[in-house]
């Protein structure tokens, strides 16, 4: 049946969810699934912005026909070929072969890339500042390049005042039957799922997600439309400016992750009996992860929203416990910057975790590193329990002054 749902005169959310989808990109889980959001325009002329993953295309097809009512499709507008938006291309064109496809010159090229079609009659090819008139509907063309790929365009109905926004504004989680996000308790049940969905995806181009944000501020903006997630109507300067503080690095919160990684329990101890000393001294928003049971697109998100980091890591192999070395080689390839961190290493006969987390600490940009670095000798003893005292008291002066 059905499942299309009107959210302005003819303009239609003809998107779908999949809620069994384990790993999203095969890399992050998505428990909570993710949905796949597409926009159709109907009335004497017709436009499919976007379409749909291969995972949800009986529906999303289901919906595009009914809506069209057995009406040809126009135009079908590609903001972005990632084939989790592009795969249900081919199906539309089957049904509607004579339909214009409206992208970017990089766009035209990776379709072809994805697709072994002549479509070279059937492109037209639009940069920024240009404009599609779809009946009393002018869509004007903004270019988005690396949020997240470098042919992505975002478009701004004029008219509507709605920014299509591509993979901008998107986050995990399907959507159950509230399909805006002033209907949703955003906060409790979504907000870290945007968080990341934003840090793992689109954390590393800062830079060119602030370009986007200074060219949406020019624009008179009513509704936001993702590619994923629930559509914005109310309220949009509180999600603008979480993508404001995530893309110029700044920490949401002050307060301190405590990441650690331990084989057998003693880094464990160390870090858990530093976590109590902090909270002794007033700190607040303390949280600990085991490095090796926390995904990491979960511990980058959580990087993102805090202003400390302390990590805590046995010496393996003569190097660094390899989980915490992927978690903090993701955190450099996602251009995390601005943090202060704080380190306890572990090492039974010769410690080299710090060594190799400072290496890869120095290759990041405006990074703090707190000292003492606490080093253990296999297990924590009574005469080094001071030292974790004098960290967490450096660590709280530098959150409490």
């Amino acid at each position: 049946m059905n499942t299309a749902r009107e959210i302005r005169p003819n303009l239609w959310y003809i998107g779908a969810s999949d809620r069994r989808l384990a790993l999203f990109e095969n890399v992050m889980p998505v428990p909570r699934g993710v949905s796949y959001n597409s926009y159709l325009y109907t009335g004497q002329q017709t436009a499919l912005l976007d379409t749909a993953d291969s995972s949800v295309g009986a529906q999303f097809l289901e919906n595009l026909d009914t809506t069209l009512n057995g009406q040809n499709l126009d135009y079908m507008v590609i903001h972005h070929v990632e084939p989790d938006h592009l795969a249900m291309m081919k199906e539309v064109l089957l049904r509607h072969p004579n339909v214009k496809i409206v992208c970017s010159q990089q766009a035209a090229k990776f379709i072809g890339q994805f697709f072994d079609m002549d479509l070279s009659s059937q492109l037209q090819i639009v940069k920024e500042g240009d404009t599609l008139q779809v009946n009393d509907h002018t869509l004007q063309f903004v270019s988005a390049a690396m949020v997240h790929w470098p042919e992505v365009l975002v478009s701004y109905d004029t008219s509507a005042k709605i920014l299509f926004s591509a993979d901008a504004f998107g986050t995990f989680g399907a959507l159950n039957g509230n399909l805006y996000a002033d209907e949703l308790d955003f906060d409790r049940d979504w907000l870290d799922d945007a968080r990341r969905y934003y840090t793992n995806i689109v954390g590393k181009y800062g830079i060119q997600v602030q370009n986007l944000l200074k060219k949406a501020a020019a624009l008179d903006i009513q509704m936001i439309c993702p590619l994923h997630g629930p559509i914005w109507r109310e309220n949009l300067e509180y999600f603008i400016h979480k993508h404001d503080q995530w893309s110029r690095y700044e920490p949401e919160q002050k307060g301190v992750m405590v990441v650690y990684g331990s084989p057998y329990g003693h880094t464990e101890n160390a870090a858990t009996l530093l976590a109590n000393h902090l909270a002794l001294k007033g700190v607040r928003n303390i949280r600990m992860y085991d490095v090796s049971v926390t995904h990491v697109s979960d511990l980058v998100a959580e990087a993102f929203r805090c202003s400390h980091i302390v990590l805590a890591a046995p010496t393996y192999n003569n190097g660094l416990f390899p989980p915490m070395e992927t978690f903090l080689l993701d955190l450099q390839a996602h251009a995390l910057q601005g943090r202060t961190f704080a380190l306890v290493e572990n090492g039974t006969w010769a410690p080299q975790a710090a060594n190799v987390i400072r290496k890869i600490l120095g290759e990041m940009k405006s990074t703090t590193l707190l000292e003492p670095v606490v080093t253990l000798k296999s297990a924590l003893k009574e005469n080094q329990v001071e030292q974790l005292q004098v960290l967490a008291d450096t660590i709280s002066q530098s959150i409490l002054g």
